[in-house]
Order: C-alpha cells, then sequence, then structure tokens
C-alpha cells in the first residue's frame, strides 16, 4: 500500500509581517540618529517702508571678508591665506593698539567687570556662488575662533578660568547661576558680529 504524500504546511506569513514590523519599531524608537549642527547667525529682520533704516556703518568699523569664486580669500581688498584670517580678525576684534584705521569703541558698563571700552566692530562676510563649500567652512571656523579665543583671555584674566570652562560649567540645568552671569558678561566685552550677506557672482581676483 502507497504512503499518502504529507501536504507541505504553509507557512504564517501575517506572523512575521508583525514581527517586522516591530522590529522596525524597535529600531526606530531606540537608534540615536547624527544631529547636524548649524552656524549660530542672527539674520536681520526685513526692512518695512514705515520703518526708518539704521544710520551706515563706518567703514573703520567693518571688517569685510571676501570668499571669491576661485576660492581666494580677500580681506579688506587684499589676498589673504586662511591660516591668517584668525590672527587678522582678532587684532580688528580688539583694536588693542586703538588705530585709527581699527574699530571705534563706546563705554558700556558690563555685569562683574564695571566699564569697560566695546568696540563696535562688525564682520561682514561675503561668499560667491562658487566658493566652495570647505573653504565656507573654514571662514566660518576661524572668525569664530577669533571670538573664542579673546573671550576665553578675558575670562581666564578675570576669572581664572577659560571661556570654554565657564559653557561647560553652566551647561547642566542645577549648575550655579554665576557661571550664566559670567559668560553674558564676557560676550558683553566681546559680541559676536558677524554680518552673512547673500551669496552673490563676485567673481575671481
Amino acid at each position: 500500500m502507497a504512503r499518502k504524500k504529507r501536504e507541505l504546511q504553509e507557512i504564517n506569513a501575517g506572523s512575521m509581517a508583525d514581527i517586522a514590523f516591530l522590529l522596525l519599531v524597535f529600531f526606530l524608537v531606540t537608534t540615536t540618529m547624527d544631529s547636524s549642527w548649524g552656524l549660530a547667525r542672527k539674520l536681520p529682520p526685513p526692512l518695512l517702508d514705515n520703518v526708518e533704516k539704521p544710520p551706515p556703518i563706518k567703514d573703520r568699523n567693518v571688517f569685510v571678508v571676501l570668499a571669491n569664486a576661485n576660492d581666494q580669500l580677500l580681506v579688506e581688498g587684499e589676498l589673504m591665506e586662511i591660516y591668517e584670517l584668525r590672527a587678522a580678525a582678532k587684532e580688528f576684534i580688539a583694536n588693542p593698539m586703538r588705530k585709527e584705521d581699527l574699530p571705534e569703541f563706546k563705554d558700556v558698563d558690563v555685569n562683574l567687570l564695571g566699564p569697560r571700552k566695546v568696540s563696535k566692530q562688525v564682520i561682514s562676510l561675503q561668499n560667491d556662488n562658487g566658493t566652495s563649500y570647505n573653504l565656507y567652512i573654514q571662514v566660518q571656523n576661524e572668525l569664530a575662533a577669533a571670538y573664542n579665543e579673546l573671550r576665553n583671555d578675558l575670562a581666564d584674566q578675570e576669572f581664572g578660568m577659560s571661556y570654554d570652562m565657564l559653557t561647560e560649567l553652566a551647561e547642566p540645568e542645577d549648575s550655579d547661576p554665576k557661571y550664566k552671569t559670567m559668560i553674558k558678561a564676557i560676550r558683553k566685552v566681546y559680541p559676536q558680529r558677524i554680518s552673512e550677506a547673500e551669496p552673490k557672482d563676485v567673481g575671481g581676483n
């Protein structure tokens, strides 16, 4: 007598779909995604017809940085290497020798630090449509580093610790509020003023 052929059992595809869905939800919940960090820049508000335009800024108070389509860096109309930019920006921002062709100062009463001479400096950054992203980021980093080094020096001189250390100490929610007060004081002496214009076709040198 011939054996009866055993029928193949069908796989329950419905339960597999449920398992796949649960795995997907698990990975979405537990996976940490890398965050993209942007550049902290405050754009000016749109000019309205009924709002009076601000007075023009004196040329001596503006540090013009141009990255052209040939990936050349022009600072105040002169060619400059990227490694020279930080030192040039620091001299402009602080104007330690009080040069007549560098920024003016205004008297400001700074909490914790008392009366201070604060520079009226503004850094104007212009990029060409053909400027490479690599140069753009390098310029941004060097300008930010110029402000940061000046802030570090001042914080170390006044509070005995760097500006970077103050920001770390101020991060926890239960941190001493004095650290945030110190940070505000340092920023008031060295406010970061970087005005970034819309990219345009500037061309090469």
